[in-house]
């Protein structure tokens, strides 16, 4: 199937300039084109398929006082040889960046492409290129700015952020005959916007105060489903030593989500569209799927020892239960940094990834992969430090940090998202090493209605993923990827679904021009269903300008 070219990726730009995964310099840019030659065999049926790619792309970063930001983008067309396999446009990229406009005013964006499992259910390939089942391609992107001025001794900070998501129809997704149907998001759109006034501890008071406010719509196409949050709170810190501080905070918050109705046939069955999405009954009214309205407090501690080892723990009320938040950084040097995250919110799938994508690094190691697993997992760092940052909250980290979280699934209906996400980033000259892993969760909401309803469903997954590049001479170079997930889905019969995959890539480069081959090996399995492994090779011929 043809596939729209993304035109989104075009942030101030960034790249490594060749597959080494040298440190960033001050400014890079290398476009390329590339040709490759590829086959797939299916290991249990011994089936084997061949097909040409032609591809695209543009690594790029500027780094200095001004401006933090990289873009790795890559469009790539596939070429069947086989009828059994369709032509197809694949687009894989990662754009972040910041940019200080003026005294306290700064210019924050992100963008994304890439190619992710739908229904949490459904086949877990690694392979990514053919007629692969449950894949859909996903973009994402989001921009705005911030303004941080002191009046006297209060530090003003305001930001205003816009968010776009859109997640192509996946088609088959290899669950069982006669399940349950559940939706295929969209698009959606947001608007967020934050203020605050903060005064340090010691300046008027021992105690440091920090009042803020939030709003925040999010919109999706898929039954007409709105996100809404209002919240106001005043948070606390109290300095006990030099390097440890009690925090807490109290405030008020709302969250509305609303959804109409799919239409229904004269059986009772909600109509779907030739994509697979329901159909939005058009006489419904919107109904509640969630709705939190009253105090919410926590309560926590501070510890930084040195400015490169910071922790954060946080246990309160919020959504009408506990919730338990943290995290640790530690930058052991320039070149090795570790990142920890604990999370709880109440999101959407367009929200959760507008605060992952917010969450990565404004420099990160490309880790090429002619199989489309990039930027669908963990995005390791490429320089040392870090601080703050997960699929759970927006404070960029420099360790890196992990979408797998986000894209254990996309559903159009809202969730309560908890989880842990850690990631290691380490660099040795010309050698990078990551590794990431984590647990997320997700407890849906949606109106009840009559036959099934997502409602209080929970869904689990656990991911990791290691990676490495190191050159070999000052010309050629190896680099190296391997993962597993787990995903239960807590819809009654449904199975779990364990995937592992690991590849490798190889290059040697003739002064602009780079020979490359790459190899893949994958498997998924599913209770009641054959294990599957295939394995892919691709040869091919990459030109720098």
């Amino acid at each position: 199937m043809r596939r729209r070219v993304w035109p989104g990726l075009v942030v101030t730009l960034g790249l490594f300039a060749v597959p080494s995964e040298a440190a960033p310099r001050d400014k890079a840019l290398a476009p390329y084109i590339e040709i490759n030659q590829a086959v797939t065999a299916d290991l249990n049926t011994d089936d084997v398929l061949t097909y040409s790619t032609v591809a695209a792309g543009v690594e790029a970063s500027v780094h200095n006082r001004r401006a933090q930001a990289q873009v790795s983008y890559r469009y790539e067309h596939r070429i069947s040889w086989d009828k059994r396999v369709g032509d197809a446009d694949v687009h894989s990229g990662l754009a972040r960046g910041t940019i200080t406009l003026a005294r306290g005013v700064s210019l924050e964006g992100g963008a994304i492409a890439t190619r992710v499992r739908s229904d949490i259910r459904g086949a877990a390939p690694g392979n990514l290129v053919g007629n692969v089942d449950n894949i859909s391609q996903v973009y994402s992107a989001y921009i705005g700015p911030t303004l941080a001025r002191h009046v006297g001794s209060v530090g003003v900070t305001a930001s205003y952020r816009y968010g776009y998501t859109k997640a192509e129809a996946p088609g088959t997704t290899g669950v069982a005959a006669g399940s349950v149907p559940l939706d295929v998001f969209g698009t959606s759109q947001s608007h967020v916007v934050n203020a605050s006034a903060a005064v340090k501890p010691g300046a008027v008071l021992p105690v440091g105060i920090t009042l803020s406010g939030a709003y925040e719509r999010d919109s999706a196409s898929q039954l007409v489903q709105k996100y809404e949050q209002s919240l106001g709170r005043a948070d606390a810190t109290l300095p006990v030593s030099g390097s440890v501080a009690l925090t807490a905070g109290a405030g008020y918050e709302k969250i509305t989500v609303t959804q109409k109705d799919p239409l229904r046939d004269g059986n009772g069955v909600p109509v779907v569209d030739s994509r697979g999405r329901f159909v939005t009954d058009p006489t419904a009214a919107p109904r509640i799927a969630y709705r939190t309205d009253g105090l919410i407090y926590d309560g926590g501690v501070l510890w930084r020892p040195s400015p490169r080892t910071q922790l954060q723990a946080r246990v309160g009320w919020r959504y009408g239960g506990m919730t338990y938040s943290g995290s640790f950084s530690y930058a052991a040097s320039r070149a090795v940094g570790v990142q920890v995250a604990v999370y709880d919110s109440f999101d959407t799938f367009g929200r959760q990834l507008r605060e992952g994508l917010a969450g990565l690094p404004t420099s990160f190691v490309d880790q090429p992969d002619a199989f489309g697993q990039q930027f669908s997992g963990c995005t390791f760092g490429a320089a040392g430090g870090a601080a703050g940052g997960s699929a759970g909250g927006a404070t960029s980290a420099a360790a890196g940090g992990c979408l797998n979280g986000v894209f254990q699934s996309i559903s159009t209906a809202a969730y309560r998202a908890r989880g842990v996400d850690a990631v290691l980033s380490a660099r040795r000259g010309a050698l990078n090493v990551g590794i990431g892993g984590g647990y997320a969760t997700r407890r849906f909401a949606a109106p009840e209605a009559g036959g099934f309803s997502i409602d209080g469903v929970t869904d689990e997954s656990f991911y990791a993923q290691v990676f490495a590049g190191a050159p070999i001479d000052r010309n050629s170079g190896v680099n190296g990827n391997v993962f597993a997930n787990y995903y239960e889905s807590g819809i009654a019969a449904a199975p779990g679904v364990f995937s592992t995959g690991a590849t490798g890539l190889y290059y040697h480069n003739f002064g602009r021009i780079a020979a490359q081959a790459s190899a893949g090996l994958y498997s998924f399995n599913q209770k009641g269903i054959d294990d599957q492994l295939s394995a892919q090779a691709q040869l091919g011929m990459r030109y720098h300008f």
